[in-house]
């Protein structure tokens, strides 16, 4: 009897001891579930983005044609003119007086001519009268032809004197926008002055010039139909502009190829995307960015946050059939909102990868998958 209650209380403490040691089981050695994707193709458009600068479609200097002091500044800076308005005038006294010195040269220059003629008037009944030589008459013709030269010289000066101080009104040569004005009323200013008058920009179209380098030509070329150069880049999908504040411009542009060489410098070359600009919103010497579209093809998507990165290295954990994870290095590309990863090469299509809690992932470490679905997930990405 003594011995059966010893067996029964020795059996009691057995059991107890197994229910607190399970009680004891320390939580990082249970088992966990973690959701899954199961990587799938998938078309994305990514933007490409590059600095530009802002030119008008024609920028001009204004310089002037003669020396002489400004006398008056006709227009403001920033300020819209048209074709043929006043712009400046220069005073110098040097081209009215040559002016006046002209005319004055042409009357005497009429005066004599008038009276040449009146020379061969009075010689003519006197030749055919014979009283004089055919001699004197051949004389005075002569000497008409050489006033009438001499005036010809007249009027041609009086055009050059003029053409001269219409110089010293500076119109516009085309619509535009005026820049700055570094020269103010009295300044000497002439042709070689260093400084140009001022500036006059076209901007009804702007420029949006950008570079591409050697790699970046050749992957956007090889992606775009056609046979030459100028057919692939006619090709290439319309540009965006992103203004300096951020704000996307609402006109497209057309990518042109502005350099057909690449810069052994810089080992890029010049392109310049055309936009409209008939509000004139866009000013010349403006900062932007070019945004081009670029549709990847059959691509896999992962999310960041279930990478990380080590030794230069991105990595993401793949679930074997096992249940067990192993890190897996891949390369990739960031998407434009930077919530994902377009790779590049690593991974394959209908490969398992934990989307979520990696950080407490090891290699080996055995999970409970927790599949999500792959339309749910890529549904909100374009």
């Amino acid at each position: 009897m003594k011995t059966t209650f010893s067996i029964i209380c020795f059996i009691s403490i057995f059991i107890l001891s197994c229910n607190k040691d399970k009680k004891n089981v320390p939580e990082t050695d249970k088992v966990k579930d973690y959701l899954v994707l199961t990587l799938a193709p998938k078309s994305v458009t990514i933007h490409n983005n590059f600095p530009a600068t802002i030119e008008g479609q024609q920028v001009i200097e204004i310089r002037p044609m003669i020396s002489g002091y400004i006398q008056e500044i006709k227009v403001n800076e920033g300020e819209r003119v048209k074709k043929g308005q006043l712009l400046f005038k220069i005073r110098n006294p040097q081209y009215e007086q040559e002016v006046l010195t002209a005319k004055a040269s042409i009357n005497s220059a009429v005066a004599e001519v008038n009276s040449a003629k009146m020379e061969i008037e009075k010689v003519k009944p006197l030749v055919e009268k014979q009283i004089v030589s055919d001699y004197r008459l051949k004389s005075a013709e002569l000497a008409l032809q050489a006033k009438e030269a001499a005036l010809a010289q007249a009027e041609a000066n009086l055009k050059n004197a003029e053409a001269n101080l219409g110089y010293t009104n500076i119109k516009s040569p085309q619509d535009g926008i005026i820049g700055t004005i570094p020269y103010k009323i009295g300044a000497l200013v002439g042709s070689n002055s260093t400084e140009a008058l001022t500036k006059l920009s076209d901007i009804r179209n702007i420029y949006a010039y950008f570079s591409w380098n050697e790699k970046q030509l050749l992957d956007f070329l090889s992606d775009s139909p056609g046979i030459s150069i100028e057919e692939k880049i006619k090709n290439l999908p319309e540009a965006t502009l992103i203004l300096a504040n951020s704000e996307e411009y609402p006109v497209k542009g057309k990518i042109e190829m502005a350099s057909g060489l690449i810069s052994t410098e810089t080992g890029s070359a010049t392109f310049k995307a055309v936009f409209s600009n008939a509000n004139g919103l866009i000013r010349s010497g403006s900062s932007a960015t070019v945004r081009i579209p670029e549709v990847k093809d059959s691509v896999l998507i992962v999310p960041q946050g279930a990478t990380y990165e080590l030794q230069d290295k991105r990595f993401i954990y793949t679930v074997g059939a096992d249940n067990k994870v192993t890190a897996i290095s891949f390369t990739s590309i960031p998407s434009d909102d930077g919530k994902y990863f377009l790779v590049s090469d690593g991974l394959k299509a209908r490969d398992r990868v934990v989307i979520e809690g990696v950080a407490s992932l090891k290699d080996g470490t055995e999970i409970i998958p927790r599949d999500t679905s792959a339309v749910s997930f890529y549904g909100d990405i374009k």
